[in-house]
Formats: C-alpha cells, structure tokens, sequence
C-alpha cells in the first residue's frame, strides 16, 4: 500500500469515528433531554395522562371555548414528544384522584370544577372571585395579600402551578386564567419554558403568576412572569395572617 492509499484509508476511518462519536454524542444528549422532559411531565413513554377541560363561560357544558382548544394543541405536542398516551375529559366527568396519572388541569374555577378542587386541596393561599356579574374584582386572583385585576383585553392573569401529592407521584399542572386566552397563554408559557422550570424547581412543586400583556393586539403571545408565590400559594390563608 502506498502512501496516498494509505492516506486515502486513514482519512475515510477518522471521518468515520468522528461521524460515530457525533451521532453517539447528539443521541445521548437528545435521551437525557428526553428523560428530564418525561421526568418534568410525569410522562415516561407508554404512560397515560388526563387532560381536563373546562367548560366555555356562556356555553353549554360540553361547549370548549376555541382558545382552551389550543391550549390542548399546545400541551398535546408535549405529551406525543414523550410519547405518553393522552385521555380528554370534561371538567365534570374527571371524578378520581390524583397521582396516579399525570394531568393538565385548563381553566379557571367557574368554569372548571376540578380547577376549583385543586384550588381548594393543594394551593390553599389562592384565592379567586368567583362572582359572574359584572364588577371591577370579577375573577380577580388574590394570594400573598395582593389581588391581581382582571382588565378585558388588556392586563390578564393566569396561574401556573405543578402539583404533587408526594415522592413517588406523577404532578398536576393546572393552568386557571382569568380568560380563555390567558389559559392558552398559560399552556405556550409551559410549552416554551419547561427547560428552564424544570432545571429551576427539579421535582418539586410549585405556582407562578403569569400576565398576559395587551391580548387584543398580541393574542397570547406576550405573557410575563411577574412572580413565584409557590409558598404563599402553598400555606392556607388563616394560616398566613
């Protein structure tokens, strides 16, 4: 073998070692992104979760208001990348527990009775107004002793929270906007950040307050987090006077 050959040889075994380790390398890191996702999610692939819808307000109560659909488009890309299997339910038809599966909670507590429930059993320092007449703290949100205004069109909030009953257990995310499109807002803000909220809070639980900004020239696409109130939100209101 002469020395061109030679070279010839040596050159086409290093670009294929070096085409081996890069396809090693971008596989292993796109398994490990994967299991932190499945592991954020509570979704390891073959696994079932329950997303819940709300009722749309002025609706009948199987009418979905078309911003909660895409609040379901947004979160349903998540569950397919984990390849978990996903199960609809109607707010009034999820009569189970929790834990066992993970669930995506969609609404706020008028429309959304198992909304209202989780509000109630794990995040006991919110509170939201639940009045369906006209008035200027209709659905406002209030934890940590401050109240957050609903302002149509203009400055709406929404609360994200991942829930767990315990080690072991899969979460609860429950997204409860003041509106339909606060809710989709809420789902593209967990949708876009995962990484970082996962990278943030680990495991654990916890509740950001979310504002969407100027929704009738945005949409929901300008959403701010104004603050983590996870341990007020976590700590009964008696309890935190």
């Amino acid at each position: 073998m002469n020395d061109d050959v030679r070279n010839i040889v040596l050159g086409v075994a290093a670009t294929a070692i070096s085409g081996g380790f890069g396809w090693f390398a971008r596989t292993y890191l796109w398994r490990r992104a994967l299991r932190r996702k499945q592991a954020f999610f509570g979704l390891p692939t073959g696994s079932d979760c329950l997303f819940v819808v709300n009722r749309q307000m002025g609706g009948t109560d199987r009418s979905v208001h078309r911003n909660d659909a895409f609040a379901l488009l947004e979160i349903s890309a998540l569950i397919k990348d984990c390849g978990a299997n996903l199960q609809i339910l109607t707010h009034d038809e999820s009569r189970q527990g929790f834990g066992e599966r993970a669930e995506f909670c969609v609404g706020g507590p008028v429309s959304n009775a198992r909304t209202a429930a989780h509000l109630a059993s794990m995040l006991p320092g919110v509170r939201v107004d639940l009045s369906t007449e006209p008035g200027p703290g209709r659905g406002s949100i209030t934890v940590g002793g401050e109240s957050y205004l609903w302002q149509r069109g203009q400055a709406e909030y929404v609360v994200l929270a991942r829930l767990t009953a315990g080690p072991g257990t899969r979460p609860v995310f429950l997204i409860s906007g003041q509106t339909a499109i606060s809710n989709q807002a809420g789902a593209r803000f967990l949708a876009r950040n995962h990484v970082e909220l996962a990278r943030r809070h680990g495991g654990s639980s916890f509740c950001l307050l979310l504002k969407v900004v100027n929704s009738d020239a945005y949409g929901p696409d300008v959403t701010e987090l104004l603050a983590d109130v996870t341990g007020a939100a976590l700590t009964p209101v008696a309890a935190a006077v």
